[in-house]
């Protein structure tokens, strides 16, 4: 028999009820106590007569067909079934399931008064984990109610059915290998014991926590207006008011949200799974800077003078500031070859699941420094006669140059400003543990621009952002660039985000000659929040220490996944990001628009989400930058960087509403700076 057959199909004739036909487990069991009594009943094989049949659904004459159907799901999960063993075993399926290796399956039961911080605990637990490969799901007692349990009401028998049904749900996601997180207020304690023994009897970890608020504090947050309706006697029966809250005796966790922070309580959370084997070790720490500790800044400091050294360029100084302050955690120094050959070759690191990094971070040196090192346990690294940082257990292998650019660059034509410096650089590379002795300044009045990755998340804090976006850039800020970081914020707004922050973060590394230097793109970026064309009070303006390589699609995700390691969980894609024109053909080296096609597949950057890039373009008729809007072609002027760089260096105006008047002072005040040197 059809577990979907109508009612009247059912109450027609005699009819063996527990047959052997299987019903959906979501869907099992009613909410009242009548259907509870009724699977009793059958249990025990009883048989029901027409009659009796008919007089159980006159008494729920009242109810709408939704209820009744609920009742034939019941009758069919009782006897005569056989739980069925599944061919993939749990070990098995933790192999697959995220990108971290090993079973992670468990349920996490946020209990808890409404407005004690239980949605909001859960949500942000869940983008933590998933942010760290771990796959999870947080189910939550409002959306459950929209689908699975729309056909249960709140009295005693309900809400027991409510939180039995929840409770095996969540041992199905947790049995698949995820982490499930359940936020009900789950107010009886005979309720939360039968959730955690189906668990344990499935032989699945059961985490019961205790999201603690005062009374007073959860109806000071009152979002829904809930405790306001209930004093005014418009609900009855409200957990805290007029039905009770059984607080739980020992659970494995309490969580006091009038006091603790929301990152404070994920952290604790994490923790206790972290004791587990549920979350691994190592994603405690989102940031690896590689800094001498202060105690140990001495010795460390005295036993670098004592070691040989290998004088250091600019360029590497730039990337062991990127390595020291933990831009790519989590490598502890530069790349060995292991590592080295993950990532020209699949963009990845691979000992700790899949960790995006698709640029190598390598130290070259000539065979002379290499014949003179070898076999030395460390070395010092100097820069203009100064010592900066010690490379423990050196490990040297060739530097193939051609076979690197070929595939970072994909190509190996010498005009290539970064590739030519490859070519002319070392024949060896040398890998190690990293030890840096101080924060590298670079004194040019910037420093304070600077943030690291643990300062920007600090910053984030502070601000209270609920959701950062990073706009990656080396140009100069216009009105096309600040429209797509104005539609990502209302878009953010829109998706129920209170406090959008934008990062707005020009690399500062070393550039191709013609283009703008750092110094007055900051003068720029200050003009462009000067006039308010973004918000200064949502926005932070910090410098990446990286190098730019001009690798297209490759470095793209360099630079979205060192954001990501900031605290960023948006990134905005330009057109053609991080490319160049052929130095010979002068056609783009790469495609336009597949930056962002990579960057939307590319591995490990899992707690990101891609902002995809919009043509805008100046629109005549609004006198604005704008959405390009092909149908209306003839309507847009597109201002290339060629028609700008013309238009500075003659000391004349753009088209108004193209960039900010102040902004555009800055730049011409440079381009002909330029005309006077020359």
């Amino acid at each position: 028999m059809s577990p979907f057959l109508a009612p009247a199909a059912i109450i027609n004739s005699r009819v063996m009820l527990n047959t052997q036909s299987k019903s959906p487990s979501a869907a099992a069991g009613s909410g009242g106590r009548e259907g509870i009594a009724t699977r009793r009943a059958l249990s025990r094989g009883k048989y029901l007569s027409s009659k009796n049949e008919s007089a159980l659904f006159r008494q729920k004459s009242n109810l709408r067909q939704r209820q009744l159907f609920s009742l034939p799901f019941s009758l069919f999960g009782s006897t005569n079934v056989v739980y069925q063993a599944h061919h993939v075993s749990r070990s098995k399926r933790g192999q697959v399931v995220g990108t971290r290796g090993g079973f992670r399956g468990c349920t996490v039961w946020l209990t808890g008064l409404s407005g004690a911080g239980k949605t909001t605990i859960g949500f942000a637990l869940e983008e933590y984990l998933v942010s760290h490969g771990i796959p999870c799901y947080s189910l939550d007692g409002d959306n459950v109610r929209h689908g699975l349990n729309k056909n249960l009401g709140f009295s005693a028998g309900d809400r027991e059915e409510n939180i039995r049904r929840i409770a095996e749900v969540a041992k199905l996601f947790a049995d698949a290998g995820l982490v499930c997180i359940t936020s009900f207020i789950s107010p009886f304690t005979k309720d939360r014991q039968n959730a955690r023994k189906i668990h344990e009897a499935a032989g699945l970890p059961f985490f019961e926590i205790f999201v603690d608020a005062p009374l007073n504090i959860c109806e000071s947050r009152d979002v829904k207006g809930l405790y306001k309706k209930a004093r005014a006697g418009e609900i009855k029966g409200f957990t805290g008011i007029d039905s009770d809250y059984e607080k739980p005796e020992s659970p494995e966790l309490v969580l006091k949200t009038n006091v603790a922070s929301v990152s404070e309580c994920i952290q604790q959370v994490v923790e206790l799974l972290q004791t587990q084997n549920i979350v691994p070790t190592g994603s405690i720490k989102d940031v690896l800077e590689l800094f001498v500790p202060e105690n140990k800044l001495n010795s460390v400091r005295a036993e670098a003078e004592m070691l040989p050294s290998v004088e250091i360029t600019k360029l590497d100084l730039q990337w062991v500031q990127v390595l020291s302050e933990g831009w790519a955690t989590p490598l502890t120094g530069f790349m060995r070859e292991a590592e080295y050959l993950q990532v020209i070759h699949f963009g990845t690191l691979l000992n700790d699941g899949v960790v995006n990094l698709s640029v190598p971070i390598v130290l070259p040196i000539s065979t002379e420094d290499k014949e003179r090192l070898e076999g030395c346990e460390a070395l010092a690294l100097s820069y203009a006669g100064r010592r900066v940082a010690v490379l423990k257990n050196p490990e040297y292998f060739e530097h193939r140059k051609e076979e690197r650019c070929a595939r970072v660059w994909g190509t190996t034509c010498a005009k290539h400003p970064h590739v030519k410096m490859v070519m002319e650089s070392g024949d060896w590379l040398v890998g190690g543990d990293l030890l840096v002795l101080e924060k590298i300044k670079w004194n040019d009045g910037l420093d304070q621009y600077r943030l690291t990755p643990l300062a920007l998340k600090q910053k984030f804090r502070e601000m209270n952002a609920d959701a950062v976006f990073a706009f990656q850039l080396r140009n100069p800020v216009h009105n096309g660039h600040a429209l797509l970081m104005q539609d990502t914020r209302r878009q953010l707004l829109e998706r129920g985000y209170k406090n959008p922050v934008l990062l707005l973060h020009p690399l500062g590394g070393w550039t191709k000659d013609d283009d703008v230097p750092l110094e007055w793109r900051m003068k720029q970026h200050a003009a462009v929040l000067e006039e308010q064309v973004l918000d200064p009070k949502s926005t932070v303006v910090a410098i990446f220490p990286s190098p730019m390589l001009y690798a297209g699609p490759t470095e793209v995700q360099w630079h979205c996944r060192a954001r990501m390691i900031a605290g960023a969980n948006f990134y905005i894609v330009g057109r053609d990001p991080a490319g160049m024109p052929h130095p010979e053909t002068k056609k783009d080296l790469y495609e336009p628009t597949q930056g962002g096609k990579v960057l939307s597949m590319a591995p490990g950057l899992t707690s990101v989400e891609i902002i995809p890039f919009r043509v805008a373009a100046y629109n005549k008729l609004k006198r604005a930058m704008d959405f390009y809007d092909p149908k209306r072609h003839d309507d847009f002027d597109f201002i290339s960087g060629t028609r700008m760089r013309k238009l500075a260096r003659e000391g004349e105006n753009p088209p108004d509403g193209f960039m900010a008047p102040k902004a555009w002072k800055v730049l011409t005040e440079y381009y002909q700076s330029l005309e006077k040197k020359n």
